[in-house]
C-alpha cells in the first residue's frame, strides 16, 4: 500500500509493528520478507519513484583525505535506491573475510560464513540470481569453455561471480504498492529518532519533507536501512536526547568507513593466445571469474583479500579513471560521463585487430580496505533543507592497503612466469616498495561499508551479531554499514543476506 507523505494531514501519527527507514536494497528486502504476515510494516522512503533533485540534494556533503566522488552522486535517493545504477555483480564473501586475522587490525565478525549461507541462498531469490553455487566446477558442465589459467591452486584460485539484473524500483514497486500489510510512505525523510527517558528503547521517529509536512511514526521495532553513510548520519544527528548521537557512547558511529579500492594496477602479456572467456566480461556473460590469492598465502604474506580481473589492453588503455569521470554532483550526468567513456574506449579498441597486443590485458584490482577508525563520517555545522546536519566523509587509507595490492601482483606475476603463460608488468604507482602514496585518480567501487560495525562488545562495535544497536532494545541497522571488514566481493549479495537474517531474527522477537 502506498501513501505520499506530502499529501497527509500535517502532524499525522503513523503506527505499525515494524518501521523500516529506507526503501533501498536492504529495506525492500526486509519488507518483502514480511509480505502476507499479520504484522503491519511501515516502509519509509525519503524520495518517490523517480529522480528528484531536491530530494537527491539531501545526500550532499563534503569529502577530505583521499579524493572521493561527490557524495550527492554516489547513491540514488528514491524507491529502489542505488540498484538503479549498479552493475549486478554478485558473489558471497569468503570464509576468511569473517575470521579474526592477526595481521588485519580490528578484523573478525561475530558471525561466520556458515551462519550466513542459508541467507545467501535466500538472497538469490530476491536478486533473481541462478543457483547458489560459486565453485567453478559447478559451472563447467553447463559452460564447458570456462577454462582457467593453469596456475598453482595453492597460490591462486578462481573466484566466481554471477550477475543480477534486479533493479528494485522496476522489479518490486508494484508488489509493495499492492501489499495489504506493507505500508510504503514516500517523501518521508526521518530527521530525528526519539526514545524513552533512559534511551533503552525507541518510541518514535520524526518525518519531514519538502512540502513542509511533519509526521511521527511509532512502532515496536525500528530498522535503519538508509545506507552506511546515511545511517551513521541519522544516528549522529539524533541529538535531542543524546548529545553525541544515538548508539555513540564509545565514539564509534561513523568510524571505520570502508570502500573497495578498484584500480587498474598492472598489465598481463601472454606469450601466446590463451582461452580467456572465464575472465573477460561480455554481453553474454552468465558467470565470470577473477583471480584471487588463497587464504594460506594471504596469511603467509600478511595481506588483505582482493581479486584481479582482466580487460583487453586495447580497451583498458583507453579508459579514463572513474574518479575523474564521476565528478558531477548530479548522478545522471556522472553516469553519462562514465558510459560515454566506455563507448569511446571500445571504439578505439576496435581499431586494433592484430598483433601481440591482442594477447595483452589490463589487470584491475578489487580489494578490501583495512578497517581504520580514522576513515569516518562526521557531522558538519551546515544543515540540509530539512534541518539535518550535512556530513563530511574523510576517506583514509593505510600502508597495508597498498602493500597488499603490490603483493597480489607480485604473487600473480610469479605464478604466470612459472606456468610459462606470460609476464605481469606493474603500473608505475606500485613499483617503488618504499612509496606508500596513492595516485590522485585512485578509484573506489561506490561501495559504502562500515560506520556502524558489528561486534558483540559495545566498545568495539555499534551493533551486535543481530544488528541491534548496543543498549537500545528495538533499534537495528540493516545493510553494509554493519560490516566488520569489507571483503573482496561487491557488497550487495551479502547485504541482502544479512538483511534477511535480521528479518528472521525480528520475526522471532516480535
Amino acid at each position: 500500500m502506498h501513501h505520499d507523505a506530502r499529501k497527509l494531514e500535517n502532524n499525522s501519527v503513523i503506527e505499525g509493528d515494524i518501521c523500516i527507514v529506507g526503501a533501498g536494497t536492504a529495506g525492500i528486502s526486509i519488507a518483502l520478507d514480511w509480505l502476507g504476515t499479520n504484522k503491519k510494516v511501515i516502509l519509509l522512503e525519503g524520495g518517490g519513484f523517480e529522480y528528484d533533485n531536491d530530494v537527491q540534494d539531501l545526500y550532499a556533503g563534503t569529502t577530505s583525505g583521499q579524493k572521493y566522488y561527490p557524495l550527492k552522486s554516489t547513491r540514488l535517493h528514491y524507491f529502489g535506491g542505488t540498484t538503479g545504477h549498479w552493475a549486478g555483480m554478485c558473489a558471497p564473501y569468503d570464509p576468511i573475510d569473517f575470521q579474526k586475522r592477526d595481521w588485519v587490525p580490528s578484523s573478525g565478525w561475530p558471525i561466520t560464513r556458515e551462519q550466513l549461507d542459508p541467507y545467501y541462498a535466500k538472497a538469490h531469490d530476491t536478486l533473481k540470481l541462478g543457483p547458489y553455487q560459486y565453485e567453478l566446477k559447478d559451472w563447467q558442465d553447463e559452460i564447458p569453455d570456462l577454462i582457467p589459467f593453469p596456475l598453482d591452486e595453492k597460490v591462486v584460485w578462481n573466484k566466481v561471480w554471477q550477475f543480477s539484473e534486479a533493479r528494485f524500483n522496476a522489479l518490486y514497486a508494484e508488489d509493495v504498492k499492492k501489499a495489504n500489510n506493507v505500508h510504503l510512505y514516500t517523501y518521508a525523510n526521518v530527521t530525528d529518532i526519539r526514545g524513552n527517558e533512559d534511551l533503552t528503547q525507541i518510541q518514535e521517529v520524526e518525518v519531514h519533507n519538502h512540502a513542509g509536512k511533519t509526521h511521527m511514526v511509532r512502532a515496536s521495532q525500528f530498522v535503519l536501512a538508509c545506507g552506511a553513510i546515511q545511517n551513521a548520519r541519522l544516528l549522529l544527528a539524533s541529538r535531542s536526547q543524546a548529545t553525541q548521537g544515538l548508539g555513540n557512547d564509545h565514539d564509534l558511529v561513523g568510524r571505520y568507513f570502508m570502500e573497495h579500492l578498484e584500480h587498474a594496477s598492472a598489465e598481463l602479456w601472454l606469450f601466446k593466445h590463451n582461452p580467456t572467456k572465464l575472465y573477460v566480461w561480455g554481453s553474454d556473460t552468465v558467470v565470470r571469474a577473477e583471480l584471487a590469492i588463497t587464504d594460506a598465502l594471504q596469511k603467509e604474506t600478511q595481506i588483505l583479500n582482493g581479486t584481479v580481473s582482466l580487460f583487453p589492453l586495447t580497451l583498458g588503455r583507453n579508459l579514463n579513471s572513474e574518479m575523474d569521470l564521476w565528478n558531477n554532483e548530479d548522478p545522471r550526468k556522472s553516469a553519462e560521463n562514465f558510459w560515454n567513456d566506455i563507448a569511446n574506449a571500445r571504439a578505439e579498441a576496435a581499431k586494433i585487430t592484430e598483433g601481440s597486443i591482442s594477447r595483452a590485458f589490463t589487470l584491475h584490482t578489487r580489494i578490501e580496505q583495512a578497517p581504520n577508525p580514522n576513515s569516518r563520517v562526521t557531522l558538519l555545522q551546515e544543515k540540509d533543507a530539512l534541518g539535518v546536519p550535512k556530513i563530511n566523509l574523510h576517506w583514509n587509507l593505510t600502508d597495508l592497503d597498498k602493500r597488499s595490492i603490490r603483493t597480489i601482483y607480485q604473487l600473480l606475476g610469479h605464478q604466470m612466469g612459472l606456468a610459462g603463460l606470460g609476464r605481469v608488468r606493474l603500473n608505475e604507482f606500485l613499483r617503488d616498495e618504499n612509496d606508500n602514496t596513492w595516485p590522485k585518480d585512485l578509484n573506489a567501487g561506490w561501495h559504502h561499508m562500515g560506520t556502524t560495525r558489528m561486534n558483540d562488545s559495545p566498545t568495539e562495535g555499534v551493533v551486535d551479531s543481530n544488528c541491534q544497536i548496543h543498549g537500545i532494545s528495538n533499534l537495528y541497522v540493516a545493510g553494509s554499514g554493519c560490516y566488520t571488514t569489507s571483503g573482496a566481493a561487491n557488497p550487495t549479495l551479502t547485504l541482502v543476506a544479512l538483511s534477511l537474517r535480521l528479518s528472521d531474527y525480528l520475526k522471532g522477537k516480535i
